[in-house]
């Protein structure tokens, strides 16, 4: 079985707006009480609170006066409510995420359907008092409907994120074809040498682009009194200029990663560390705007879904301090510098170029090691993600064989 997701847009009436408006309400406020209950009962007893334990006492506050409104919300709404909770302490304590958080009103708000949702039309049809919703259903939506969550931005629109269960098992990975090595920047947002040439792709910077128009509105916002309706106008406003950066960055960062997935068989990029990296407060803005794990993330799930391999080498290797001709290691190289000469071979580098090429040869290094032939020019072990590596043998054989592999 394999999985796949859709995103479409809801057009709720106002009718369903206020029902959809109460669940979300509904639903947050069962997080934060759930959420208070596991921390307390730890607190009390050491231990926490299961699932059940904590659907238990749900039917008690229906029950109850002060709270007899939760049942005017879909039931199992609130039980995949509490499944998230769970999911989510259990990433806590896996070290994949930090610890729950509350919700507030003033973010994205969501809540989450199990099952019985039904596509009518082009509309799709929820359980309970919800009913049938118009979506623009861009693309047909294919397999058993699992999950489907709904979403409203800040902006005010309605989203459902549609998962479905297809027949068949995902394509086997191979490493039958061309490899990429792709150096994530700011000046250029990437650098992907194929083994033959190098390209550089711009950097858009898109908030840049919108920043003096952020910055009007945010000012308009301040100068609103609180509470007022002139300032949930003026939210809008603002909640409108960040929707429209984030939905060109995420165009950009598709329409590129759709590119060089379908001109390679192999990616190989570095697992930057960027929750460090935007510690440095002149960086920071311009970091958080590019996008680079967004766009690794679009790469993993298209390269996934075609059997085809992205592959993440260390963090630490030094893919800019390396000469890609000789591999004599420098031992600085300040962000300044751009261009360098190589000490012991006095060739002649691009840093971002030169470093795409190292990136690349140690992903075929990489491939080798695992036990796939030597160039990576075929096979079909898909490398584990994440995986440390150090350069401690020349990719030089490795290399001139997938280019003449390539240019054959």
């Amino acid at each position: 079985m394999q999985h796949q997701a859709f995103k479409v847009r809801l057009y709720p009436t106002i009718e369903q707006q206020k029902i959809l408006v109460q669940h979300f309400g509904c639903s947050r406020w069962w997080w934060n009480h759930a959420l208070n209950l596991c921390i307390e009962t730890y607190k009390a007893t050491g231990k926490g609170l299961n699932q059940s334990a904590l659907n238990a006492f749900l039917p008690k506050l229906k029950k109850q006066e002060e709270t007899k409104w939760l049942s005017e919300c879909y039931s199992q709404v609130l039980q995949a409510t509490t499944l998230n909770l769970v999911t989510a302490y259990k990433n806590f304590f896996e070290g994949r995420a930090r610890y729950p958080r509350f919700k507030s009103k003033k973010n994205q708000q969501s809540i989450q359907y199990p099952q019985s949702v039904k596509v009518a039309d082009s509309c799709l049809k929820f359980p309970g008092r919800v009913g049938v919703v118009k979506a623009k259903l861009h693309r047909p939506i294919e397999g058993t409907i699992k999950t489907v969550t709904v979403t409203m931005t800040p902006s005010g629109k309605y989203y459902a994120s549609v998962l479905t269960e297809l027949e068949g098992d995902s394509p086997t990975s191979s490493i039958d074809g061309k490899v990429a090595g792709i150096d994530l920047g700011l000046k250029d947002f990437a650098i992907v040498n194929d083994g033959v040439k190098t390209s550089k792709y711009a950097n858009p910077k898109h908030l840049a682009k919108h920043e003096r128009n952020l910055k009007r509105k945010q000012q308009k916002l301040a100068r609103k009194e609180k509470a007022s309706k002139s300032t949930d106008k003026a939210r809008l406003l603002v909640a409108r200029v960040h929707e429209r950066v984030s939905n060109v960055r995420q165009d950009y960062l598709h329409k590129l990663s759709r590119k060089l997935v379908d001109d390679n068989q192999v990616i190989v990029v570095e697992n930057l560390n960027t929750k460090g990296m935007v510690r440095n407060h002149k960086l920071a803005k311009a970091i958080s705007d590019v996008g680079w794990g967004m766009f690794v993330n679009f790469l993993s799930y298209k390269l996934d879904r075609e059997g085809k391999v992205l592959i993440e080498i260390d963090r630490w290797f030094p893919s800019s301090k390396l000469c890609s001709n000789c591999h004599y290691q420098v031992s600085e190289m300040p962000l300044d510098v751009r261009t360098w000469i190589c000490p012991s071979c006095s060739t002649h580098h691009d840093r971002d170029g030169n470093a795409a090429i190292n990136i690349r040869a140690e992903g075929i290094r990489m491939l080798s090691v695992l036990g796939t032939r030597t160039a990576a020019d075929g096979g079909d072990v898909s490398p584990k993600r994440g995986r440390k590596s150090k350069l401690t043998q020349s990719p030089v054989k490795s290399e001139a064989y997938a280019v003449l592999e390539e240019s054959a």
